[in-house]
């Protein structure tokens, strides 16, 4: 009777009706993108691996991911290193981290390999979700893993070039140099301090961080 009634309630009209004509029950479905009976088409996209219905959206199933993706496929290849399926136009134009896809968004602390949101990848290589990516720029710069800057700032460098020359310190700062710490090629130098930014000698990068105390030149004295 338990069965006869879990049957029932699957046909009742407060269930609606589930496929077609032809499913009356609602506990058992062979997955299939068609009905065997009258083809009645259950979703526009059918994965037989991964068993997912949805509407036509270009999706394809990668092997190497595991899961189905939106694409088209075309326009996406499988970085094996990163383990995640990257836009074509990255194609040997990114740096690799082993298995990056498994970590989550800095940002939002939500999975990435996973997510429906287009991962983006910056220049040093880590991923973040491409609208995390959008929203973190309104608030600064610099991948929020590795302090190195998300996107090519030269243009930016060369106009604080002019604002620094501009903007001549006080004479009590004028001869003060201070070690630095380069957040883009990691290396260190020893520039004049400057309240707007101190430029890395090395990569001409303003991404700085001061790595000692200011001093005064004895010989500038």
């Amino acid at each position: 009777m338990a069965a006869l009634a879990r049957e029932d309630g699957a046909r009742g009209p407060e269930r609606g009706q589930r496929g077609c004509e032809h499913y009356d029950r609602g506990c058992l479905l062979k997955a299939q993108q068609t009905c065997e009976e009258c083809s009645t088409l259950f979703g526009e996209y059918y994965c037989n691996i991964c068993h997912l219905f949805d509407k036509d959206k270009k999706q394809y199933h990668c092997e190497n991911c595991g899961i189905c993706r939106i694409g088209p496929k075309e326009d996406f290849f499988h970085c094996l290193k990163c383990n995640l399926c990257l836009a074509m136009n990255l194609q040997g134009k990114h740096k690799c981290i082993e298995n990056v896809s498994r970590q989550n968004c800095p940002i939002c602390l939500e999975d990435i390999h996973t997510s429906r949101v287009v991962a983006h990848v910056l220049p040093c290589g880590h991923l973040l979700h491409r609208t995390c990516y959008e929203e973190m720029l309104k608030e600064g710069y610099r991948c929020p893993l590795c302090m190195h800057s998300a996107l090519d700032m030269s243009r930016y460098w060369r106009q604080l070039d002019d604002e620094v020359a501009q903007t001549p310190m006080p004479s009590e700062y004028q001869n003060m140099t201070v070690d630095i710490l380069c957040n883009d090629c990691n290396g260190r130098s020893t520039v004049q301090f400057h309240i707007l930014g101190m430029k890395c000698n090395i990569c001409e990068s303003y991404n700085t961080a001061q790595a000692g105390g200011c001093r005064i030149s004895l010989d500038q004295q």
